[in-house]
Formats: C-alpha cells, structure tokens, sequence
C-alpha cells in the first residue's frame, strides 16, 4: 500500500483522512473507497499516517479506532503481543496521580524499541547464525522424535514384532522365575556389542519365553 509515499529528505505529507460514518462504515478520502480495520492496521504497517473523524460530529476519533484495531489483532488468536499482566497494569493506571505520565513513558520506550528493533534483528542473526525461533521449533521436533524412539525401545512388544504376546503360536507369557540352575548364557560380547539394543531386548526376551515353555513342556509330561 502506497498511498502516502514519504520522499527522501522532503516534508512529511499531510495525513490521510479517515472518516467514519454511522453505520461503522469506514472511508478513506485518499483513495474514494470503504476500508476496513484491516485496511488500516495494514497503513499502520507501511508507516501510512491517517487520522479518523466521525463523519457526523467531526470529532476526531483516531485513537478509539486505533484502540479497536489493537482488540481485532490480540482476538485473532495465535501470538498475542499484549500479556495479562500488563494490561492489568495498564488499568489500574487510568485515574491515578501518574496517569498523566504514562502515556509518555510507553511512548518514549516503543520509540527506543522501535529504533533498536533492526540491531536487535542484526544481533540475533549473527549471534546464532540463524533464525533463532525457527531453530527452536527445529530442536523441538527433534526432541519429540528422540522420544518416541526411546519409547519405543523400551517397548519391544510392537504390533508385528515377532514374540509379540497373543500372536498366532506365540501365546503372550510371563518371563520364568529361574533357580540358577538354568539361567540363559550370556551371549558373546562380540554380538552384544555388534547388535542394537533393542535386537538385544527381544532375543533376551524370545529366549526367556522358549525356556518357558521348554519348562512347562516337562511339568506337562511328569503329570
């Protein structure tokens, strides 16, 4: 939107003129056409300046529209600019003895922010050497996706895996509570550490479950 294009070193242009009628309906005189607040959030954005009167009154109404505009952005949803707690501050400012100062102080500190913002862009790009928020939602993702691998590592009974308990012709059993007397070897610490721990849980488990049954096959026949 250019409709108030600012030349280099020349004088500030007049503002563009608003006019709000009766029925909410917003017009703009620089362009003869309806606008809406999203019309005008959108100039707020390009540095357009305007001020808004009422069409009937004439009064000028600019920083009630402006204040409608901020409420239509923070009900948008998604990231809000405006915490709770500053608003309750911001209230319980109207009436008090410093209520006259702090129109200035929160003018003088957006001013500052204002001028800062590009260094404070600069700076968070060459401190991290990227987009420090995108980053942030990167390691997320690859945290969660860390721990469901982990999860499922320790949960070797996985749909299709073999031992799975009530598969056809693995009937799903508790581990045997061995004497010492036949306690399963150790496997070879060449094949341990060549296989991934999770092969390593479910052979140990699969070997458990056949020394089972191999135990209840002799009860079975002593009966």
């Amino acid at each position: 939107m250019a409709e108030q294009a600012v030349p280099e070193g020349g004088p500030k242009p007049a503002p563009v003129v608003i006019k709000k009628y009766a029925n909410r309906r917003l017009y703009n005189t620089a362009t003869s056409a309806y606008v809406t607040l999203e019309h005008l959030s959108q100039m707020v954005k390009d540095k357009t300046d305007f001020v808004v009167y009422d069409a009937k009154t004439g009064d000028e109404i600019t920083r009630s529209v402006l204040t409608q505009i901020i409420v239509e952005e923070e009900n948008k949803g998604g990231q809000t600019l405006l915490p709770i707690p500053f608003l309750r501050q911001l209230i319980s400012f109207y009436g008090d003895s410093l209520q006259g100062v702090v129109p200035q102080y929160l003018e003088m500190s957006m001013s500052q922010f204002a001028r800062n913002q590009e260094q404070m862009r600069g700076y968070l790009q060459n401190a991290f050497g990227f987009n420090p928020f995108q980053q942030f939602e990167t390691m997320g993702k690859q945290n969660m996706a860390m721990f469901e691998n982990a999860m499922r590592m320790f949960n070797p009974f996985r749909p299709g895996q073999p031992g799975q308990p009530g598969q056809p012709g693995q009937p799903g059993q508790m581990p045997p509570m061995t004497n010492g007397q036949d306690a399963p070897k150790p496997d070879a610490p060449s094949a341990t550490a060549a296989a991934p721990k999770e092969e390593v849980v479910i052979d140990d488990l699969k070997r458990k479950l056949d020394e089972l049954q191999s135990q209840l096959a002799l009860l079975s026949k002593k009966s």
